[in-house]
């Protein structure tokens, strides 16, 4: 059966766009589109009219109640444990709309209020409370995936942006920083470089993340310094038109990757936390912590040591924390996961080829090379748990353990649409995929692993290998196995040669 899922709107997507939204319009007009086409559900709440009915503007205001029937009115459900009378209306009907989320009466909330998202995220449903454009970009991967690519970031000297000083992109960026074109000239002249992100085929820029490595900077107006090299984030933008697509990761794995290079011990930057909430909530979820203000910003750090820090926390908040190290000791289980060619090349299509993506008509070039990713799988193995070491087996075709990862999640699911909501921000299946392979289990029971890409292998470690002489297995690799420490050993030690 194909995939019906119910998105709760929020005030600020039921009342008519303000020309502040123009960038969104395209996006919610297709996110609209998407889901009256597939049978996707369009709810909104009742604290939403009381919204509505304190809008000062008594024009707008009758517009937009005109306009509701064209939705579904969710029943109000249970009291909200949340609200206190001391809460202002404004308060409590968002806490209102969030607990009818938690009580499952919508797969999704959709707004662009960032503090609905902040909210979301002190209350532990922040992945499943989405902007338009990555509601949007959910719905194309799950039902149009030929019209998604895959955002490609570049590295690129700065100075080469200068023509573009001038373009709505960096317009968006000087409203928020007095003299950035001067700073931006000034850092250029000195040679400064930035990974950008521009829509295939075209050279507009819609993300930059500028970034320079200092040593024993102090990042605090109370004077708080970070010992030895650090790698700053000087600008990190993400434009409203392309929200969703993981570039923000992109460029944080980019970060990562030149940090571990550049052997520097932490990664900072500034951020207004009013105004950049997805930002931080991005950040946040790879370490990044806030440890006071420079100029207004609050200052983010993340812990970036060279060598694994001998720290006691469990694996899953270890890899968060110090991500790209990993706990492989003892304590964690190993796993061996087979994977087809074709699921192997849309989740790590730089594999081969550091940097490569699929080819621009490929359905599905939107997942590869991010963090978070996701894996389906009919396997009867129950053992993996959050924290656990996994190593991807690309089979039939190179037959050999390629890929490393961390796993943040694995259970069991039986209902497509809720599959498809667990995995919406990172899958690289379509919703037509989704219901065949619940619909192949006997038992309808589908495992669900998210996890996080740590690390390719220089030296794959082949079939052969893995039969001798390092005594792995002793038979094909069909089904999620179980390794010894040990074995986990023998096969990191042969990856290195």
């Amino acid at each position: 059966m194909p995939i019906r899922l119910r998105f709760l709107l929020d005030t600020n997507i039921l009342i008519p766009l303000q020309d502040s939204m123009a960038v969104l319009r395209p996006s919610l007009a297709d996110f609209m589109r998407l889901c009256n086409a597939n049978g996707h559900q369009l709810l909104y709440h009742p604290a939403s009219v009381d919204d509505i009915q304190r809008d000062p503007s008594e024009d707008r205001r009758a517009r937009t109640l005109a306009r509701l029937p064209q939705y579904t009115l969710l029943p109000e459900g249970p009291t909200c444990e949340w609200n206190t009378p001391d809460l202002s209306p404004n308060e409590a009907c968002d806490n209102r709309i969030l607990w009818a989320l938690k009580q499952n009466a919508a797969h999704a909330l959709v707004t662009e209020d960032q503090g609905l998202h902040k909210k979301a995220r002190a209350h532990g449903l922040s992945d499943r409370v989405y902007y338009i454009q990555a509601a949007d970009d959910w719905l194309k991967r799950l039902h149009e995936p030929g019209t998604v690519t895959l955002p490609n970031i570049e590295e690129v000297d700065l100075h080469t942006l200068t023509p573009q000083l001038d373009s709505d992109f960096f317009t968006s960026i000087r409203g928020d920083y007095a003299g950035f074109n001067d700073w931006f000239r000034r850092i250029a002249m000195e040679g400064r470089r930035a990974w950008v992100y521009r829509e295939p085929g075209q050279g507009e820029i819609h993300a930059i993340c500028i970034f320079v490595v200092q040593t024993n900077e102090q990042v605090t107006t109370d004077g708080q310094v970070l010992h030895g090299p650090a790698l700053k984030l000087c600008t990190f933008k993400v434009g409203e038109a392309v929200r969703g697509r993981k570039i923000g990761e992109l460029f944080l794995r980019a970060a990562f990757q030149y940090a571990t290079q550049h052997l520097c011990e932490h990664i900072f930057l500034h951020a207004n936390t009013r105004q950049q909430d997805h930002l931080t909530s991005l950040i946040e979820d790879f370490g990044f912590g806030e440890i006071g203000n420079y100029q207004g910003d609050a200052v983010f750090v993340k812990d970036h040591p060279v060598r694994p820090p001998a720290v006691q926390i469990n694996a899953l908040d270890y890899v968060r924390r110090y991500y790209p190290h990993y706990i492989g000791g003892v304590d964690v289980q190993k796993f061996i996961i087979p994977i087809l060619p074709e699921f192997h090349s849309i989740l790590f299509p730089d594999w081969l080829v550091p940097g490569r993506a699929l080819h621009a008509g490929h359905p599905q070039r939107h997942v590869g090379n991010a963090i978070k990713l996701a894996y389906l799988s009919n396997s009867l193995s129950k053992l993996p748990q959050p924290g656990d070491v996994v190593l991807f087996y690309r089979s039939r075709d190179q037959k050999a353990i390629t890929t490393l990862g961390v796993i943040e999640r694995y259970e069991t699911m039986g209902q497509a649409d809720e599959i498809a909501r667990l995995v919406s921000r990172r899958t690289v299946y379509t919703d037509a995929q989704i219901a065949e392979m619940t619909q192949k289990n006997a038992r309808g029971e589908t495992k669900v692993m998210l996890f996080r890409h740590i690390k390719h292998f220089d030296s794959p470690v082949t079939y052969q290998q893995l039969q001798r002489p390092l005594r792995v297995v002793s038979g094909p690799i069909q089904s999620i196995t179980h390794i010894s420490d040990e074995s986990f050993s023998r096969i990191l030690a042969a990856a290195v040669r």
